[in-house]
Parts: C-alpha cells; sequence; structure tokens
C-alpha cells in the first residue's frame, strides 16, 4: 500500500508539471515571443481556459502527500518554509498578471501586468526545479525527521546544506530550460502566422540547451550521489526510463522540424515524464534523503499513514480522480484549436 501512494503521488506530480509546465513556459516566452498587444492576447488565450485548472494537479498532489505520507508532508513544509511562501506568492502574482492584464485598457498597465507574469511563470519554473534538486540531493534532518535549511550558506553540496547551492540552482535552470520549451511547443499548436513561427524558432534553440542540461545533470547527479543507480542496477527494468528520455528528445526535434506541432508537445510531455519517473525510480523507497545521516531518511514506510487510512484513501482518491479526468478531457476538447482573437474575454 506505501509503494502504490508513493506511485500516486509521484504521477500527481508528474501531471502537474505537464499540464501547468506548458503554462508556465509559455509565460517565460511572453514577452520574447509575443511582439505586440495581439501576440500576447493570443497567448493568454491559448492557455486562458485551462491554466487554473491546471493547477489543480499541485493541490492534489500536496493534499495526497498530507494524507498518505504525513511526516513527510510536516517535515518538508518546516524545513521549506520560506521556499514555499515565495512559491506561494509568485502563484499568486501569476494569477493576478493574467486576470488583471484582460480587465486594464491602459497600455501602461498592460504591460506592467505582462512582465508580473513573465517574471512570475520564470521564477516558479526555477523554484520548482530547485526543490526537486533539493530532494535528490539531500535535506539536513535530524534525528526527530525536522530540518532547518538557509536559504544558502557557501553553495556547496555537504552535510548542511542551503536551500541554493550549485547543484538545486542548476536544477532550477533545468526546470526553466525545459518548461519553456514545454511551453513554446504548446503555443506552437494554439497559433498560426508570425507568433507560431517565432515559437517554433525557440523550440529549435532550446533544444540544443535542454539536451546539453540533461546530460549534465545526470552526471552532476551521479557526481554527488553514487546511490542514484542503486535501483538500476538491481531492477534493469528501469533502464527503459533513460532510453524514454533518450526517445522524447530525439522525436522533440524530428517533429519541430517536421512541422508536426501536437507530437512534438507530446514528446515534450513524454521527456518531462521520463525524467520526473526516472528521479521517482532512483529515490524508492527513500522520499527526503538526509544529508547528514543515511538513517534520518524518510521513507514510505516510517513516514506513511495508517494501512487502514491508506486503504480507506484509496476508493475515494479514485471517485476524484476519474471526475477531473472527464473535466480535463471535456475542457480540452471544448477549447481545442488554433485560438483567434475575435470576441471578448481572453
Amino acid at each position: 500500500m506505501e509503494t502504490l501512494w508513493f506511485m500516486i503521488v509521484a504521477v500527481m506530480v508528474a501531471a502537474y508539471v505537464v499540464l501547468d509546465g506548458f503554462d508556465l513556459g509559455a509565460g517565460a516566452i511572453y514577452l520574447i515571443a509575443a511582439r505586440n498587444s495581439d501576440e500576447r492576447r493570443m497567448i493568454l488565450r491559448a492557455i486562458g481556459p485551462v491554466w487554473d485548472g491546471n493547477e489543480v494537479w499541485l493541490l492534489a498532489a500536496g493534499g495526497t502527500l498530507y494524507f498518505a505520507f504525513p511526516q513527510l508532508y510536516a517535515s518538508s513544509f518546516s524545513g521549506f518554509y520560506l521556499p514555499l511562501m515565495m512559491v506561494l506568492w509568485l502563484l499568486m502574482l501569476r494569477a493576478i498578471g493574467i486576470e488583471f492584464r484582460t480587465q486594464m485598457e491602459n497600455p501602461v498597465w498592460q504591460g506592467f501586468f505582462d512582465v508580473v507574469f513573465c517574471v512570475a511563470s520564470v521564477l516558479l519554473a526555477i523554484f520548482l526545479g530547485a526543490a526537486l534538486g533539493n530532494v535528490i540531493r539531500g535535506v539536513p534532518l535530524g534525528a526527530d525527521g525536522y530540518f532547518f535549511e538557509p536559504l544558502w550558506t557557501d553553495w556547496r553540496v555537504g552535510p548542511q546544506p542551503g536551500i541554493l547551492d550549485w547543484y538545486t540552482v542548476m536544477a532550477g535552470v533545468i526546470a526553466l530550460v525545459t518548461l519553456t520549451a514545454h511551453g513554446t511547443l504548446y503555443v506552437v499548436t494554439k497559433t498560426e502566422a508570425e507568433l507560431n513561427q517565432r515559437a517554433r524558432r525557440i523550440a529549435l534553440i532550446m533544444w540544443p540547451v535542454q539536451a546539453l542540461l540533461t546530460v549534465v545533470s545526470l552526471i552532476a547527479t551521479y557526481w554527488i550521489k553514487p546511490g542514484v543507480m542503486d535501483n538500476y542496477r538491481q531492477h534493469p527494468i528501469g533502464l527503459l526510463v533513460p532510453l524514454l528520455v533518450v526517445a522524447s528528445l530525439a522525436m522533440m526535434l524530428r517533429f519541430t522540424r517536421q512541422g508536426k506541432e501536437k507530437p512534438a508537445f507530446v514528446s515534450s510531455g513524454l521527456y518531462i515524464v521520463g525524467m520526473l519517473v526516472g528521479a521517482a525510480f532512483a529515490l524508492y523507497p527513500v522520499v527526503l534523503p538526509a544529508s547528514t545521516d543515511p538513517s534520518y531518511s524518510l521513507t514510505i514506510y516510517n513516514s506513511a499513514a495508517g494501512r487502514h487510512g491508506l486503504t480507506v484513501g484509496l476508493t475515494w482518491l479514485c471517485i476524484g480522480v476519474v471526475l477531473a479526468l472527464a473535466y480535463f478531457v471535456f475542457i480540452f476538447r471544448m477549447f481545442r484549436g488554433k485560438v483567434r482573437l475575435e470576441g471578448g474575454g481572453y
């Protein structure tokens, strides 16, 4: 049951990154790809019907974490209090940038909220990547299962690291590049004319950077934490995950060059899923490694809720997921196709 809930949380995190990731990526290129107010309205219309719904998966992942692994939830929110508050403010500022921009007629205020939306999207992508980097690298957990991390210390990986060091900053940059490419490919699928061509060029520029950073991140992760390969050695089936990452990267480039918009976007989603599944597979059964003493690490066994609660919760989770999936299928089918500027609202 603990393993099943570990997989459920991993799936919800992956769903959030894939779905809200293209919103963040669209925001990251918002001021670069769109050269005028009409093109910016096109990008907002591309994500407008779905961006707030995509964030449901973040709430679902947090709620599931609280329900299934309460000790992990408590430890994470105590040690990561400052960055979590920063993420919360960035989520609010991003929403404010989108909603207020559509309500303002003054070009000065429109420009102001355009910048708010773009900057918040960029910083959110970096913070989410840095958070994953902290989980992979490990945090200074104590014997009581709690920890405190300053924002930074000496920028080196060690027993008492800060939230930001060279490794977590690298993870943040990788997340930014990956989500920017993902969002760019989504904009390509939803727009036409010059904006479409400009976004396609950005996607082709981002690809070699993304491929290079993927290789660098794998080498850096193995260097600071050689144990990440243990599960792959014990269970060779896990080697299918890096094959998925390599194949999806190759398909992204091929489909983008061929002008196959939707397959390129789907390939980007598969790349994100492959990277996240690879990290989860490497960490299992640990959910929060300790950088101080490995025996202090939180696992699915010492941080999980009671078996009866997990069993009952699984029933309600299935009902909720079915309803959520039905809603997303309905929304994405209703707003499929290219966006237009005719009409009001987004």
